[in-house]
C-alpha cells in the first residue's frame, strides 16, 4: 500500500510540473500538488 501512495504522489508532482510549466489550470493544479504532498507525508510517518 505503501508503495501505491508514493507511486501516486510521483505521478501527481509530474502532472502538478506539466501543468504549472505547460498550461494554467487554475485550482486543480494545486490540489494535485497539495494530494502528492500529503501522500508523501503519510509514507514518511509510516516508516
Amino acid at each position: 500500500m505503501g508503495n501505491l501512495l508514493y507511486f501516486i504522489a510521483v505521478i501527481l508532482v509530474i502532472f502538478w510540473a506539466i501543468g504549472f510549466l505547460g498550461y494554467h489550470a487554475g485550482g486543480i493544479i494545486h490540489i494535485l500538488l497539495v494530494i502528492a504532498i500529503i501522500a508523501v507525508l503519510l509514507r514518511i510517518i509510516r516508516n
